[in-house]
């Protein structure tokens, strides 16, 4: 293998243009060309394709988002779509590909690799929740960015003794709330994963107020339900003096942590690696501190992440 492409689909994260890095710099040193793909599976069918050297991706580490764009490309589900991307592949001479993103972005990376184009997927995305990896790049930088707003909000809840409803990305999982719930001292933390009383949330912001408690902290994954609503189907049992505070997207930018950078940059070189072995169909994550490769068709069909509820416990028994 001569030349390899990459790209990144679905939901930016930090960090990705990180591996977008490794893959480059490890591709060039080991004698490879490679070509960077825009707008994800839109801009492959589209032939939006450069050729990547050294310099176009210095500066990139420590920057947001992804430099390469991002599109979600529904049509790449169907044969059609497949075919005209490989069309691309076949004109530009790349003969491996590596596919940066989410689920979606994977099942794009086993079809090309059923077509004949071993392509493998590095996991990029702030909410956590894919299988065959303990954490995805942007996860650390995500959770990092939501502690920083609820030590923030914190003061001016203390300062009103008010409730705060902090709502947090995650799609259907509840990885970022989880991790930063506890890192905030959350009061509560609600996730998709584990039951809730919204009775015994009111029960419990009364008993902190009745022993002076100035302020409660509740952390929403979005998975759940929006941070409104929740706050109106609290304010059946009392008056708590509620806000909601919708982070929403701002969660997904700002520079990468040295976590994210480093585990990019790992990623990044071993999917070069995996590319040179003329394997694809496989996507790479860490377990157990270690980088692993696992195939993609037994990843998303027989695998399903689970957060860590270990942490809601934990949470539940410390939160007072």
């Amino acid at each position: 293998m001569k030349r390899i492409g990459i790209l990144t689909s679905g939901g930016d994260a930090p960090g990705m243009n990180a591996a977008v890095r490794a893959v480059v710099r490890k591709a060039i040193y080991d004698g490879l060309e490679v070509y960077g793909i825009n707008y994800g599976f839109a801009g492959l069918v589209a032939g939006d394709i450069r050729r990547l050297d050294i310099a176009d991706v210095g500066d990139k580490i420590q920057r947001g988002g992804t430099f390469l764009y991002s599109a979600r490309y529904p049509d790449f589900e169907f044969e059609e779509g497949q075919l005209k991307g490989i069309e691309q592949l076949k004109k530009f001479g790349i003969e491996g590909l590596v596919v940066i993103g989410g689920d979606g972005s994977y099942h794009g990376a086993m079809r090309l690799t059923e077509h004949g184009y071993p392509t493998v997927g590095i996991p990029g995305t702030i909410d956590n929740d894919i299988p065959g990896t303990d954490f995805t790049i942007g996860f650390d930088t995500a959770i990092n960015t939501v502690l920083e707003s609820l030590d923030r909000i914190r003061d001016t809840a203390t300062s009103h003794v008010r409730t705060f409803v902090i709502e947090v990305m995650g799609r259907n999982a509840g990885d970022i709330a989880l991790w930063s719930g506890v890192a905030g001292g959350a009061d509560e933390i609600i996730i998709p994963e584990h039951n809730f009383d919204i009775a015994e949330v009111a029960r419990k912001i009364q008993e902190g107020r009745d022993r002076g408690k100035k302020h409660c902290l509740i952390v929403l994954a979005e998975g759940v339900m929006g941070g409104n609503e929740f706050a109106e189907k609290l304010s059946e049992y009392g008056n708590f003096h509620v806000r909601v505070s919708i982070l929403g997207h701002v969660i997904r930018g700002g520079a990468p942590s040295a976590r994210d950078r480093v585990l990019a940059s790992k990623f990044g070189s071993y999917a070069v690696e995996l590319l040179e072995q003329n394997r694809g169909g496989l996507c790479i994550g860490v377990v157990g501190g270690k980088v692993v490769a696992a195939e993609i068709i037994d990843t998303l069909e027989n695998h399903k992440h689970q957060p860590d509820l270990s942490l809601y416990e934990l949470n539940q028994e410390i939160s007072y």
